[in-house]
């Protein structure tokens, strides 16, 4: 499966906070087509260096993605990312005490040869649009999540609850090591979208909002306009989205249809 992805658009923003604790890979001014690692983290710690949480997780991911990966992407290879990650936080630590607590949630999709790998720690999100459908949505790792599971709240409630802020997975370090849930997508259509944001996107729009954005809007540009104005100058947290649109997918020819077109090139 050969999967081409048209121009990326990402934002990084502090919205109604003082400060960005969110992070993003690659960086919007260097993002292209031709990038297959995308990255979107949310900081968590305030005074405990939740900027330095969130750039530290986006620049081991990558790091650890250009020096060690060669083939199939597997959740074993992302596990070790991980591990690396915390690795790295326990260093920052030792060497800076007073980022002792600094955390952070990660979205990762990587377009690879075999479909599109998902990975995710927290509540910040990755979904998977087609027409304005939603196929996937990844599901936060978070409190009031556990809580509309349970039945003891709904979706709609969840969403102005007051510990709506609460997540149960972050990369702190090794002394919590956590784990990343992954998913490998492999319906990818020309004309399909990849979203990945921080949760402070989701302030003000639902997953209707988003369906309807992505279905009415005229490419990636138009939509990434119309999410921005949900966002800017309303939102009081940090918010942060990558926007993957996918341009063209060629199926790969199985081996006795390769044969027979080497054969007939002969002929």
């Amino acid at each position: 499966m050969d999967i081409t992805i048209g121009k990326p658009w990402g934002i990084s923003e502090k919205g109604g906070r003082l400060n960005n604790e969110d992070s993003i890979y690659p960086q919007p001014e260097t993002a292209n087509s031709n990038h297959k690692l995308f990255l979107v983290c949310d900081g968590v710690g305030g005074a405990e260096k939740g900027e330095i949480a969130s750039a530290l997780a986006c620049d081991s991911f990558e790091t650890y993605f250009s020096t060690f990966y060669e083939g199939d992407l597997t959740k074993t290879f992302i596990d070790k990312a991980v591990i690396y990650t915390e690795t790295r936080f326990d260093e920052y630590i030792t060497s800076h005490p007073e980022a002792a607590g600094m955390a952070t949630t990660l979205t990762m999709a990587y377009v690879g040869s075999n479909g599109v790998t998902l990975a995710h720690i927290g509540d910040s999100r990755i979904y998977h649009f087609r027409k304005g459908e939603i196929l996937y949505q990844t599901e936060d790792h978070s409190l009031v999540s556990e809580f509309v599971k349970l039945g003891k709240i709904t979706k709609e409630e969840a969403r102005k609850h007051p510990q709506r802020n609460v997540i149960l997975r972050a990369i702190q370090g090794c002394a919590h090591s956590t784990e990343a849930d992954v998913v490998s997508l492999r319906d990818i259509k020309a004309g399909d979208y990849l979203f990945m944001c921080s949760d402070g996107v989701l302030e003000n729009l639902t997953n209707e909002d988003l369906s309807a954005i992505f279905k009415q809007s005229n490419g990636v540009e138009e939509i990434k306009t119309k999410i921005m104005s949900y966002c800017e100058g309303k939102t009081r947290d940090n918010f942060s989205f990558y926007i993957i649109p996918i341009q063209n997918v060629l199926e790969s020819k199985g081996f006795k249809q390769n044969i027979l077109s080497f054969l007939y090139s002969f002929m």
